[in-house]
């Protein structure tokens, strides 16, 4: 880890981007219903728009993000981009980390619509790293929505702010509801670390 620079690790679906909001339009496409009948209260994996029978999770994601563009056009969280820009320019290493390469053969199409849509909407960033073993990448602190990432860095030792959803209401505290207390948890943490700084 860079310990010259505060590095902020920064998961994509769900914290930046609004993947279930995102996801929720075409998966009512891909099972011809109105986007009324699909929960917004939604777990991890969507089960409750009964998905199994259309060829479950990974055949609608293999979906929106290779017919549907999902990584490219998805809407950000409010304030998200905005936030993500005041941070940087305080000197804070923003180090994107997600783990959108699960989808095998469809790599290079993951990859063009994450950085095409970080671009597009000015999102800053040092670093951008595709894993799944988060702690591996290293940050002084990270966010993430999802609750497996989230218990699994806090046991590595990481600091670690969850954002909240509907897939994580059960995870214990630190977490953020908005983009804006995103900005205070991290410039808090930030304050914690100067000293130590070199």
């Amino acid at each position: 880890m860079d310990e010259r620079s505060f590095i902020l690790g920064v998961d994509l679906d769900g914290v930046v981007g609004d993947f279930y909001g995102a996801m929720r339009v075409i998966a009512a496409e891909w099972l011809n219903k109105p986007s009324c009948e699909l929960s917004e209260n939604v777990s991890y994996g969507l089960s409750e728009w009964d998905i199994a029978d259309y060829g479950g999770y990974e055949r609608l994601h293999r979906f929106a993000v290779t017919q549907r563009a999902l990584f490219r056009d998805m809407k950000p969280i409010k304030d998200a981009p905005g936030v993500l820009r005041k941070l940087s320019n305080r000197g804070i290493r923003i180090r994107i980390i997600t783990h959108r390469l699960f989808l095998k053969y469809a790599h290079r199409t993951s990859i063009t619509q994450t950085v095409d849509w970080l671009d597009s909407y000015d999102i800053p960033y040092w670093d951008l790293c595709f894993m799944q073993d988060k702690g591996a990448v290293g940050a002084h602190i990270y966010i993430d929505d999802g609750p497996e990432n989230v218990t699994e860095l806090r046991a590595q030792g990481h600091d670690t702010i969850v954002f909240t959803n509907s897939t994580n209401r059960s995870i214990p505290a630190p977490r953020a509801d908005s983009w804006l207390e995103v900005e205070h948890l991290v410039m808090a943490a930030l304050e914690k670390w100067k000293p130590v700084a070199t």
